[in-house]
């Protein structure tokens, strides 16, 4: 009888995030929904006995060289150029000194210290594809966001992603054992934009926190937030950046008041995020978009908030606006929802997958403010509506949690392992 293998047991990950940490508070810098999938993932294996080591680029002197995030999660700093946040566009060169950290920890370590690399981004793809090859053990890869979907849905005054970054993820889908696509649509994409071949491409979809995203008072919320308990509360989540188009909430906010003028007094439209990307070039963007628009004192600023705050935002609000140009997926569209609070999104990339149109929020076409203005509107004007949405919101999130996460991640490193694709490196970093 032929002999039927047996499956490896998985050990070690070797997660690779060069550009940004797990540590970082998302909203922050490039730091935001990757981050939070790579530290939910990482807890949810090693709580299997699985342990993940995960590298990052050391940004400043003080940080030690490897800090345990929790039990069997041990996050590593390597350095590689100055000690401080670079752009995104100055990190391809520091490629080759950061992969070389990387190999000279391994090398520390017995033979076969890691049995999967899982990489997050482009830039930490090329890192994992020279990794693969010197170890000799699978590239499982993840995009977050690729480049050709970025560049064919551009934001005004956004700038396209540069040939090199096309280059490079073509380099990663081709190299790769694995690539994991957050949702359908996403691995459409990576098919038909990139080439890649259908049995390579397996579709996890992220999850969220149950247990801290979760239902609880509104009154209870605004209170602690210092929120009116009796205003109609917008919000919106996430980094400050063209592509996130929070000047869509704004712009809306602005039809609204001009449309009906006495819902100023109760009006709050929030905004909870920093700067990031293109946005650092106009940290005060916001600020002076309101006072353009005339609603300075309906807007309200807030600085990124850890989850257990975070939770507290979605919860106070009467709805969450995504009206990003594209998303991989939209955790902040599932935070809320598993909040109870109903989601208004773009309908575009992931959030098709996030949010059921007409079930747990509304799905938009287009960024016109007097669309948003006529959807937002509605959550205003029908309570009872909006509490409906509430509750589908709730029963929809509740399907995704991030245990579901790891044990779909699980069985594709598995498939990795059992069928490791040896190539030959054709271009050096």
């Amino acid at each position: 009888m032929p002999r039927v293998p047996v499956a490896r047991r998985i050990n070690r990950i070797a997660t690779i995030s060069m550009h940004t940490s797990p540590l970082d508070q998302p909203g922050t810098g490039d730091a935001g929904g990757m981050n939070v999938y790579i530290v939910e993932v990482a807890k949810r294996l090693a709580a299997r006995g699985v342990e993940v080591e995960i590298f990052t680029r050391q940004t400043a002197r003080d940080l030690p060289p490897a800090v345990e995030l929790v039990p069997g999660v041990t996050v590593r700093h390597v350095t590689a150029g100055p000690y401080q946040e670079l752009d995104k566009s100055d990190l391809p060169g520091q490629l080759c000194s950061f992969l070389s950290g990387v190999l000279r920890t391994e090398a520390t370590f017995e033979p076969g210290h890691y049995d999967v690399i899982h990489s997050h981004y482009w830039l930490s793809g090329q890192v994992g594809w020279l990794a693969k090859e010197r170890w000799g053990v699978p590239l499982v890869h993840t995009m977050h966001t690729m480049a050709k979907v970025k560049n064919l849905l551009l934001a005004d005054g956004d700038k396209p992603e540069p040939v090199a970054r096309v280059l490079g993820e073509e380099q990663v889908v081709e190299i790769a054992d694995r690539l994991i696509a957050n949702t359908d649509a996403e691995a459409r994409e990576l098919m038909d934009l990139y080439q890649a071949p259908r049995d390579r491409v397996a579709v996890v979809n992220p999850g969220v926190n149950l247990q801290v995203f979760r239902p609880a008072s509104k009154e209870a919320a605004r209170g602690r937030l210092g929120l009116p308990r009796d205003a109609h509360i917008m919000l919106f989540v996430g980094r400050i950046q063209p592509l996130k188009a929070p000047d869509v909430l704004l712009r809306a906010a602005a039809r609204m008041l001009a449309d009906d003028p006495s819902l100023r007094s109760r009006l709050v439209v929030a905004c909870v995020g920093g700067p990031s990307g293109n946005g650092l070039a106009r940290p005060s963007y916001l600020t002076e978009l309101a006072a353009e628009l005339g609603i300075s004192d309906v807007v309200r600023l807030a600085p990124p908030a850890p989850q257990q705050e975070l939770a507290d935002w979605y919860r106070a609000a009467d709805v969450t606006v995504v009206p990003s140009h594209n998303e991989s997926f939209g955790l902040v569209a599932l935070e809320s929802q598993a909040c109870g609070t109903p989601v208004a999104a773009a309908s575009v990339g992931g959030l098709r997958t996030a949010v059921r149109d007409g079930v747990s929020g509304l799905l938009i076409d287009g960024h016109d403010a007097h669309a948003w203005a006529k959807a937002l509107r509605s959550f205003v004007e029908r309570p009872l509506w909006r509490d409906t949405l509430g509750a589908g919101a709730r029963d929809h999130a509740a399907a995704f949690g991030w245990s579901a996460t790891a044990s779909h991640l699980l069985d594709v490193y598995s498939g990795a392992m059992a069928r490791l694709r040896r190539t030959p490196v054709g271009v050096h970093l």
